[in-house]
């Protein structure tokens, strides 16, 4: 996988792997912590979550702006790691209030600026060299795969540590169960018989004193995430030993010298001003979200966040020289669209959680199940590896692919014959399927596009960036099928004579197979690999020299920007049918492909 790479690849691979373990996990259950802990609504769990995810990235241009003044892109790096590690600390802690757990992902946030777009910038840097420059798009599809590596086992380990817990206190999961629980206490339940006999169910006994059960299994659902949180605490110190042990094969790049051009343009001085300016705005953003819970639901907040793009934008134009503005203008055109494809595509961690929680049917048969276990997933996974080996040329390789097959597919049918008729499943599981199709479609999709550049007929980075759009409309598309007809969730909620709104739960005629939620998960991971890393690809490969940490930077912001939006679909969650609000994505990803190949060949100028 890494023969003709620098050995430095190996580093970053490893170390964002470890890191992005923990930052999955937090994507995982984040949104459900937040509701089962603090008994949230979807509208408000959504703005800390867009919030969070928004801080995410657009710390990371404070992190590229000292990254790129300073050019100790590993040191701050380092940094990184650290201060994410005291961000899940904070987070591991049980009964934190609110605002302890907003600080906690502050700290996770910051750090994470100043580690993600540092790293992608080194990576950029390994292939500056002439001898690796042609591998460069493919370098980034395999140290995005190293990011999802780490991803898919997260879902897993993060479920699996909860039930446990909930276990020890005498209880069995129910991803519905916590807001019936508020709800119950909130005395706003509208039919307590069906909570009694949830109850009842995960109890495995008669619950007399719903009053108490609901107090506990809060208490033993939120601490499980709790739990969790610590162990994306100890994957950081993975990713913490690799990186220290193993620095050096990264580049370590030397300040660029002064020449009459850039002092011309006062380029020390901007980057300072922007540097302090765009410092405030965070600082300022971030002060008044964790001092006042309302702002998040103050239009003004959102506006400070697409100011603060503007201004990227501004003084981008200011600083730059008549020689680099063209590639300049090239990045900014793309940082638009990526605003609206992350704005639909995160959604997997907010919307699309709630309808795998609230919408998929809690328990499946016993070989749907083999995807939702670790054990029988993994055995699978490697009973299709063997399979495609038996397609080598070389005769040796199919030996080992058919052993490989018949051990791990009978293994896979044990598990099948062993599990029961109808099995549980957890709603975090569904976020391991985006990265278990990343794993084992990069490869694929890589020789794909080698094997049309051998037919110089591989699409540039700007059309995979344009037909990645489109890919994502289909993937919302099935989403936007499989809701016809459901119950929205505005139809569940109503407010009785005294004025009391009355919370009533999804019945199980409107819950569907996971087979719809896990086929646009699909369809929406192929249009990530046709974006993400090429957007990533396009970044470093167009970014002049003196802003490469900077548009690494820039490209975060759009990223954050779009993540700041994703609150459209937690707001309009319990307003619109179902149907309407996956529409809203279909439109925006339509448009974004329009807006894309409407400036394609701009774009592919800028390349050369």
């Amino acid at each position: 996988m890494f023969k003709g790479h620098p050995k430095g690849l190996f580093v970053a691979f490893f170390s964002n792997m470890g890191e992005r373990f923990g930052f999955y996990t937090m994507m995982a259950i984040l949104v459900l912590f937040l509701q089962a802990k603090y008994g949230l609504s979807e509208e408000d769990a959504g703005n800390y979550y867009s919030w969070f995810y928004f801080g995410i990235y657009a710390l990371a241009l404070v992190g590229g702006i000292l990254a790129d003044a300073t050019r100790k892109y590993k040191t701050v790096i380092l940094a990184g790691i650290i201060v994410m590690f005291s961000g899940y600390v904070i987070m591991a802690l049980p009964g934190n209030p609110l605002a302890l757990t907003l600080a906690g992902l502050f700290t996770i946030a910051f750090g994470n600026g100043l580690f993600k777009g540092n790293l992608q910038a080194v990576v950029g840097q390994l292939y500056d060299d002439p001898r690796y420059s042609k591998v460069r798009d493919s370098a980034f599809m395999i140290f995005y795969m190293g990011i999802n590596i780490g991803a898919f086992f997260a879902p897993f380990v993060a479920t699996g540590v909860r039930n446990w817990f909930l276990k020890t206190q005498g209880f069995l999961h129910d991803g519905s169960l916590p807001a019936l629980c508020h709800a119950y206490q909130n005395q706003t339940l509208e039919h307590v018989e069906k909570f009694q006999e949830l109850a009842d169910k995960v109890s495995g006994t008669h619950v007399t004193d719903l009053g108490l059960f609901a107090q506990q299994y809060i208490d033993a659902f939120a601490r499980g995430y709790n739990y969790a949180f610590g162990v994306a605490a100890g994957a950081m110190i993975l990713s913490l030993l690799v990186y220290i042990i193993f620095n050096k094969l990264l580049p370590s790049v030397e300040k660029i010298k002064k020449t009459a051009t850039t002092e011309k343009t006062g380029t020390n001085a901007n980057l300072v001003t922007f540097l302090l300016g765009g410092g405030l705005m965070i600082a300022t953003s971030f002060i008044s979200f964790f001092l006042l819970r309302d702002v998040v639901k103050d239009p003004a907040a959102l506006g400070g966040a697409i100011g603060l793009f503007i201004g990227f934008v501004a003084i981008m134009f200011q600083i730059s020289t008549k020689e680099e503005r063209p590639r300049v203008t090239s990045l900014i055109m793309v940082f638009i669209v990526v605003i609206f494809f992350w704005m639909s595509f995160h959604q997997n961690g907010l919307t699309l959680t709630f309808f795998a929680r609230d919408y998929t049917v809690k328990e499946v048969g016993a070989f749907t199940n083999i995807f939702f276990n670790l054990e029988s997933i993994l055995t699978f996974i490697a009973a299709i590896a063997g399979l495609v080996m038996l397609f080598n040329k070389k005769n040796s390789m199919k030996l080992v692919g058919a052993a490989t097959f018949l051990v791990f597919g009978g293994i896979t049918y044990y598990f099948i014959t062993t599990y029961k008729s109808s099995n549980p499943i957890a709603p975090e599981i569904f976020q391991s399927f985006n990265p278990l199709f990343i794993v084992s479609l990069t490869f694929p999709i890589m020789g794909i596009f080698a094997w049309l550049n051998k037919k110089n007929m591989e699409p540039s980075a700007p059309k995979k960036i344009g037909i990645g759009m489109i890919i994502a409309a289909i993937g919302f598309t099935i989403i936007l099928i499989a809701s016809l007809g459901l119950i929205s969730p505005y139809e569940l909620q109503y407010l009785d004579s005294s004025g009391a709104t009355r919370y009533n739960p999804v019945p199980d005629s409107s819950r569907v197979v996971p087979y719809w939620l896990m086929s646009g998960y699909l369809v929406l991971t192929i249009a990530e690999l046709f974006l993400s890393p090429m957007g990533l690809s396009f970044v470093s490969k167009v970014a002049p020299p003196r802003f490469q940490g900077l548009m690494q930077g820039g490209w975060l912001l759009a990223t954050a920007v779009g993540n700041k939006f994703l609150f459209v679909g937690s707001k309009f969650w319990a307003k619109l049918p179902l149907w309407e609000l996956w529409a809203i994505f279909i439109v925006c990803c339509v448009l974004s492909a329009i807006f894309i190949f409407s400036i394609m060949k701009r774009l592919e100028a800028a390349t050369k």
